[in-house]
């Protein structure tokens, strides 16, 4: 969604999200399908009011479907999984997010062609709970340490199924310890070019 860390649901604008910094690195080859939601969970539901449609999982495949053909999907998911209240560990996250994720998106053939989406897993970033948002909510109460276990979690699905990988190196967090601040939206635009140039050469 490219939500402005530490804002009251803003979101950084069309020259800054990464998505969007992508879009113009690729250039006119290459279409880029934003589909960023604040607070999408893999599969849990957040039960607050106003915060409904959040569960990943039941959007999947009509997203899938509806971008019909996917070439490459670029899939940086599991943050809000690491919330207290959904008492997850990694383990748990990246079984989650193979089995409902990984397996489907790779498993989900086109309508109108024979072929099935490549897949890109980008590990999010680590939450950083040093910083006062955190300690204050306590909403993300042991999430840096599951953060960091991530990386190596979705890099050994990666292997596992044969997909690409990016993990998390480099991408800081702003004021609120879990969004990309606006240079790491930059980097990681930056870093997903080179490797989706990389995929297509």
């Amino acid at each position: 969604m490219g939500y402005i860390s530490g804002s009251d649901h803003q979101r950084y604008g069309n020259n800054e999200r990464w998505t969007r910094l992508l879009a113009k690195l690729l250039g006119n080859n290459f279409e880029i399908i934003e589909e960023g939601l604040n607070g999408r969970t893999l599969i849990s539901n957040d039960t607050r009011l106003g915060k409904e449609g959040k569960n990943g999982y039941e959007y999947l495949i009509p997203c899938l479907d509806t971008h019909d053909p996917i070439n490459l999907v670029v899939l940086m998911l599991g943050t809000n999984e690491l919330k207290a209240t959904y008492n997850k560990t990694a383990k748990e996250i990246g079984e989650m997010f193979e089995q409902y994720f990984v397996k489907v998106i790779l498993g989900r053939k086109s309508q109108i062609s024979n072929n099935y989406p490549k897949l890109l897993i980008v590990t999010p970033p680590i939450v950083n709970e040093d910083v006062e948002y955190c300690k204050a909510n306590n909403k993300y109460a042991g999430a840096t340490k599951k953060s960091e276990e991530l990386n190596d979690i979705y890099r050994e699905i990666a292997e596992k199924y044969n997909c690409y990988f990016l993990n998390n190196q480099g991408l800081e967090t702003g004021i609120d310890g879990v969004h990309l601040t606006k240079e790491s939206h930059q980097k990681l635009a930056e870093r997903l070019k080179e490797e989706i140039s990389h995929i297509y050469n």
